[in-house]
């Protein structure tokens, strides 16, 4: 039996995928950052992005096993896929084309859309994370991907009309990944 809800191990496990779960110094920690991340639903509209919200939703499955859980409810794994779960995803993808790490590909993620420096010490808007976290989705960002997760200096095309793995592909090559 487990001491705490499934959906709170579920979140502390993400976090320490990107940060080390043991620091206390609220400069260093992002938990509150990081909750709303993974309070926030990530919807897709450009074909194929589906594909990375199932490998958001595959953490669920590596936490499962990585914690020796066998018996949970269904409707839990098929829950939709959060921006933070998402992160991860594209990091792992990132981290498997050019070799640097998980926590360097989230963080490069979050400094592409400026959310970075938002650490448990600065005071910080929910509402302003989410509004970032919405151009990201909707994909009100600039045609070069400037405020998206890949922004790039040559795109050959609008970003807001590519799906998500090939600016992901083209970030790296830009990037010399």
């Amino acid at each position: 039996m487990m001491d705490e809800p499934l959906d709170e191990m579920y979140f502390k496990w993400l976090y320490s995928q990107v940060e080390n779960a043991k620091l206390k110094n609220p400069r260093g920690t992002y938990w509150r950052l990081l909750r709303v991340l993974h309070t926030k639903e990530f919807v897709w509209f450009v074909p194929n992005d589906d594909n990375r919200l199932e490998d958001g939703r595959e953490l669920r499955y590596e936490f499962l096993e990585d914690k020796g859980i066998h018996e949970i409810d269904r409707h839990w794994i098929e829950i939709g896929c959060s921006m933070l779960e998402l992160l991860i995803g594209l990091a792992i993808r990132s981290n498997f084309e050019d070799g640097r790490t998980i926590q360097v590909w989230f963080w490069t993620m979050m400094r592409n859309i400026g959310l970075d420096g938002l650490n448990d010490a600065t005071a910080w808007s929910e509402q302003d994370v989410v509004d970032v976290l919405d151009t990201v989705i909707f994909r009100t960002y600039k045609p070069n991907g400037r405020g998206g997760l890949f922004p790039l200096k040559r795109p050959d095309t609008d970003q807001r009309e590519v799906e998500l793995w090939y600016q992901m592909n083209a970030y790296l090559l830009e990037n010399g990944g």
